[in-house]
């Protein structure tokens, strides 16, 4: 495999604007392997400030307001969109990197851009764009989120996409663990073959600390949140959550410091606790494991054959435990299984439309399709729809229907 190598590291200058109080493990923005596409650096930011400012700029990161976490934009105005779950995972990296004396605008930019390739509806719209991709190489929102990111995003005119430099890029892709164990290719999303064939990304390895930041972070706050969002939507009760161990005593803990408060406040008091110990419990192994392995440099954090940021034993089964209440009391809630079987529809249908006449897409999106119904056109059609907000798809597929294309 043929690759071009990053360019336009940070200069010297730069250096001498860098903070000095990470840790040997920490990623430099003044060693950055740089950028595919050259361009001068910025003269008061890092590199790794410029990507943050870049994804809060994109079109994609402002189109996460209007997708869903686990409730469809307009079942409430105060439950969780993809944006606001975004931020919260950038407030907990920010926090957990500070404290491992790692590269918080790295750790930050990292957590901004994790989901920029989710479709709309949530999970219920991954799962049936997946459906529909099967036959075409299938559809993954982390290979979708590279995607956005390298090709996309049309906003510069030297270039598509963002332009991130490498250590960003290899983050997003690598920040859940290596992706290639065996040594060859031929099961990764086409999107992340694609790149690797531009620019390597080392997908063999681990990636830095401050992408296992990230990764942890989003992990923590999807669960917490989530909690929130079941309890405001009355889907489960504070006692429902007494059986599962250390996140029942928390609750029962906060129940009984303030028995006299509503039990809305005390489900939000109970939450920022749980937070507070997952994110100690994370500290503490994170530690510990840094010690240990004691690695010099962010390339050697790279190559151990193990993750240095991490839950202990103990709270990775805490946390899994509260997974599976919230899969059983949650996500397969009556109300949300409603909600997500007419959310795949959407989806479903808008595939089938598209794929088979191309010209009831945008003219921006015609010029990029191929031989209607092949595998090169169920990818443009794949793009089109993942970059869909929740309103834009519904109102998508009301207009198809209105106007016969499809059936009620």
């Amino acid at each position: 495999m043929s690759n071009t190598h990053m360019s336009n590291r940070t200069t010297s200058k730069q250096k001498t604007n860098v903070m000095n109080d990470r840790a040997a493990y920490a990623s430099r923005p003044e060693e950055s392997r740089g950028r595919v596409s050259p361009e001068p650096e910025s003269k008061t930011r890092t590199c790794f400030q410029r990507d943050r400012d870049r994804i809060v700029h994109s079109t994609a990161f402002r189109r996460l307001e209007y997708k869903t976490q686990v409730f469809v934009n307009h079942e409430g105005d105060h439950y969780r969109t993809r944006l606001t779950h975004t931020l919260e995972v950038a407030q907990i990296a920010r926090s957990i990197a500070r404290s491992l004396q790692l590269d918080e605008d790295l750790a930050e930019a990292l957590a901004l851009a994790h989901d920029l390739g989710h479709t709309p509806f949530g999970h219920a719209g991954e799962d049936a764009l997946s459906e529909m991709m099967r036959d075409y190489g299938g559809f993954d929102h982390n290979a979708q989120s590279l995607a956005v990111v390298t090709r996309l995003e049309e906003r510069y005119p030297a270039y598509d996409g963002l332009n991130l430099v490498w250590e960003t890029l290899e983050g997003l892709v690598k920040h859940n663990g290596p992706l290639m164990t065996g040594g060859t290719n031929e099961n990764l999303p086409r999107e992340i073959v694609r790149f690797s064939n531009i620019c390597d990304l080392e997908l063999h390895t681990y990636s830095s600390a401050e992408a296992q930041v990230a990764a942890l972070a989003d992990d923590i706050a999807y669960n917490n949140h989530d909690i929130d969002d079941g309890l405001r939507a009355g889907l489960f009760r504070i006692e429902d959550l007494y059986g599962v161990p250390v996140v029942g005593e928390i609750f029962r803990s906060a129940r009984a410091d303030f028995s006299e408060i509503d039990a809305n406040r005390v489900g939000f008091e109970a939450v920022r606790r749980l937070i507070g110990e997952m994110v100690g419990d994370c500290l503490t192994e994170s530690g510990r494991r840094l010690k240990e392995a004691a690695p010099a440099s962010a390339t050697e954090v790279r190559n151990l054959d193990y993750p240095v940021v991490a839950f202990s034993e103990v709270m990775a089964s805490i946390d899994q435990q509260l997974k599976e209440f919230l899969f059983a009391n949650m996500y397969r809630h009556q109300r949300v299984n409603k909600m997500t079987h007419h959310a795949g529809k959407v989806v479903r249908d808008l595939f089938s439309a598209f794929h088979h006449d191309s010209a009831l897409l945008p003219a921006e999106w015609r010029l990029k399709m191929r031989p209607v119904g092949s595998k090169a056109a169920a990818h443009v059609v794949a793009d089109y729809i993942a970059g869909m907000t929740d309103r834009f798809a519904l109102d998508e597929h009301a207009k198809l229907t209105e106007q016969g294309v499809l059936k009620p």
